[in-house]
C-alpha cells in the first residue's frame, strides 16, 4: 500500500485529533520527539544499526530482507499497538525522513484497516519547521530580577490574569541556577526542549505580546534555540529591583527544606566563582542550619553575575521597577501597568 504523504502544517493540524505513531528507534524517540507521539519502533536500536549498515554496504533490497528478519516475529504486536492508539481507524505516522520505515509500518497498519497519513520528510521536516517558527520575531516581554524576586510566581499570576506566558523553566525542568535541579524531574534533551517550547509557542496569539522569564541561554543542561534566545535579548525587559533582605524569606522557605548534602553539592558547583573562603563559609552555614547566611553568600555571586548580564543588553529596552515588598500580586500589578508603555520596533 502506498502511503498518503502530507506536509508538516497539515500533519500538525491533524495531530490535534489523530494520534501520532513515531516508528523510529527508542533512542531516537528518547532524544527528541513530537510531544504527544507514541513510539512504535519498527526496529530497536541494535536492529536499526544492523539494517542501516546493510543498506550502506549492499543496498535497499538486502536491507529490507535484513529488516524482515528482525521485525517479522514482532509484527503482530506492533499492529496491535497501532490499532490500540488509532482514532476511529486513523493514524499519523512518521520516521526520520519519511522513507522505508514509514512505508513498512503503513503497510502493516493497513492490514488492520487503519487509514495512515505519513509526514512528508519525516521528523527531520518537523525539526526544520519548528526551528524556523521559533526564530520568528514576536512581541516578547522579558521579566527580569535578581534571584528570589518571585519572577516565576509573578508570571503565574499574570497567566491567571489572562496574559500570555511561556514558562521556560517548567519546560526545562530546572530553575536556572546551580540549585535549579533541586526537587525537579530529569531535564529533557536540548532537542526535546525545543519541541516542547514550540508546542506552547504555537498556541500563542501572535497579535499580542507574551511574557518569559529572563534566563541565560542554558537552563541547567538545556540550551534554548539560538535565534529564539537572541530575539529575547533584543526585546523590552522589565526588571524588578528588590533588596536582599526582602528576598531572603522566600528563598529560605523554598530551599531550607532540602537535605544539607544536596544544598552543599549545589554550592560546590559554583565554588570556583565563589572562591575558597566563601564556599567554605556557605557550606558551614548550611551544616549549622544558618540558611540565611548561606543564601546571602550565594546571592552575592548571583546578583553580581546578573547585573553584569544586564549591562550587555540594550539599556533603552530595560525598565526598572523598585519594590520594597515580595508580595506577588502587588508586584505583578506594578509590572503589568508598566508593560502598557512598552513599544516594539
Amino acid at each position: 500500500m502506498t502511503a498518503q504523504k502530507i506536509d508538516i502544517i497539515k500533519f500538525l493540524k491533524l495531530s490535534e485529533t489523530i494520534q501520532i505513531a513515531d516508528v523510529r528507534s527508542p533512542s531516537e524517540f528518547k532524544f527528541g520527539h513530537i510531544p504527544g507521539a507514541v513510539n512504535i519502533p519498527l526496529f530497536d536500536d541494535k536492529e536499526r544499526e544492523a539494517v542501516g549498515t546493510k543498506f550502506k554496504k549492499e543496498g535497499r533490497l538486502p536491507a529490507i530482507i535484513e529488516g524482515l528478519k528482525h521485525a517479522g516475529p514482532l509484527l503482530v504486536s506492533k499492529l496491535e499497538q497501532g490499532l490500540k492508539i488509532s482514532n476511529n481507524g486513523n493514524l499519523l505516522v512518521h520516521c526520520w525522513r519519511g522513507g522505508m520505515r514509514s512505508e513498512a509500518m503503513t503497510w502493516l497498519f493497513s492490514l488492520g484497516d487503519v487509514e495512515v497519513k505519513v509526514l512528508d520528510g519525516g521528523y527531520k521536516s518537523y525539526r526544520r519547521y519548528i526551528l524556523e517558527s521559533l526564530s520568528e520575531k514576536r512581541k516578547i516581554i522579558v521579566l527580569g530580577g535578581m534571584t528570589g524576586s518571585g519572577k516565576t510566581h509573578i508570571l503565574r499570576y499574570l497567566k491567571s490574569s489572562g496574559e500570555q506566558v511561556l514558562d521556560l523553566e517548567r519546560l526545562a525542568n530546572h530553575k536556572g541556577s546551580a540549585f535549579g535541579a533541586l526537587g525537579q524531574p530529569p531535564q529533557p534533551t536540548t532537542e526535546q526542549f525545543a519541541n516542547l517550547l514550540f508546542n506552547d509557542w504555537k498556541k500563542l496569539d501572535s497579535e499580542f505580546p507574551f511574557w518569559v522569564e529572563d534566563e541565560s541561554q542554558n537552563i541547567g543542561s538545556v540550551f534554548m534555540p539560538d535565534t529564539f534566545y537572541l530575539n529575547m535579548q533584543e526585546t523590552p525587559s522589565i526588571v524588578l529591583v528588590m533588596d536582599v533582605r526582602t528576598r531572603l524569606p522566600r528563598l529560605m522557605e523554598e530551599y531550607s527544606t532540602y537535605p544539607p548534602e544536596s544544598l552543599n553539592a549545589s554550592v560546590l558547583k559554583i565554588s570556583k566563582r565563589l572562591g575558597g573562603n566563601k564556599t567554605r563559609d556557605a557550606i558551614n552555614a548550611v551544616e549549622t542550619g544558618d540558611f540565611a547566611k548561606a543564601i546571602e553568600i550565594v546571592l552575592y555571586y548571583y546578583d553580581k553575575a546578573y547585573m553584569f548580564g544586564l549591562k550587555k543588553k540594550n539599556n533603552k529596552n530595560i525598565i526598572y521597577i523598585n519594590t520594597d515588598t515580595d508580595e506577588i500580586e502587588s508586584n505583578a500589578l506594578k509590572i503589568l501597568e508598566v508593560s502598557k508603555t512598552l513599544k516594539w520596533t
